[in-house]
Parts: structure tokens; C-alpha cells; sequence
């Protein structure tokens, strides 16, 4: 994608991938999920999931799989919230751009 993605709308994709999961999800699956809309490396979204986290959007538990412990990140009612607040600028800010780029007056 030739666009630039900040770290708002990286903690809006996020939080949108997380909350698809009541029981939270861990790091590799977001990652592949976010993928599927933009280009990221692990190293990019584990330094967002720690920022949601201490932001208290986000919530971690470990669970065994394999032999081994997996981190769970699960969506927390802030981080719904700023969930709802990031829809609701990106359904404007887009609806904006999309009204420019097909020549509507805005």
C-alpha cells in the first residue's frame, strides 16, 4: 500500500481485529489478520499491542498450547470504547476522502 499508516489507525485495525473474539486472540493470528488489509511485520504490531495494553484497551492472559505458554490479547470495555470512537471518525474521514477522490463537493 503506498499509503503511510499511523499508530492511530494501526491501534483502530488492531483493536477491530482483537474484538472479533470474545476470548481474546494471540499475537501471530492478529498478525496475519492485519495483514490481509496492510502490510506489517511482527516487529511493528507487538510494540501496538503493548501500547493498547497499557492503555488499558486491551488485556493479556497466557494459556498452554503445545507444550508451550501462547499470550491471549482480549479487547477490555475501554478499549471497546475507543473502538466505537475510532468507527465512528474513520466512517467520516473516509466518507471525506472517498467524496474527493470521486470529485463530490464536500
Amino acid at each position: 500500500m503506498v499509503f503511510n499508516t499511523g499508530a492511530t489507525l494501526l491501534d483502530a485495525i488492531v483493536l477491530a481485529v482483537v474484538s472479533k473474539d470474545a476470548e481474546g486472540t494471540y499475537g501471530y493470528k492478529i498478525t496475519q489478520e492485519v495483514r490481509q488489509v496492510i502490510e506489517i511485520s511482527e516487529s511493528t504490531l507487538y510494540p501496538v499491542l503493548r501500547r493498547l495494553q497499557k492503555d488499558e484497551c486491551l488485556e493479556t492472559y497466557d494459556m498452554e498450547f503445545g507444550g508451550r505458554n501462547r499470550r491471549y490479547y482480549k479487547i477490555t470495555e475501554k478499549g471497546y470504547a475507543q473502538l466505537s470512537l475510532y468507527r465512528r471518525e474513520w466512517s467520516e474521514y473516509s466518507g471525506k476522502i472517498t467524496g474527493l477522490f470521486e470529485g463530490r463537493t464536500l
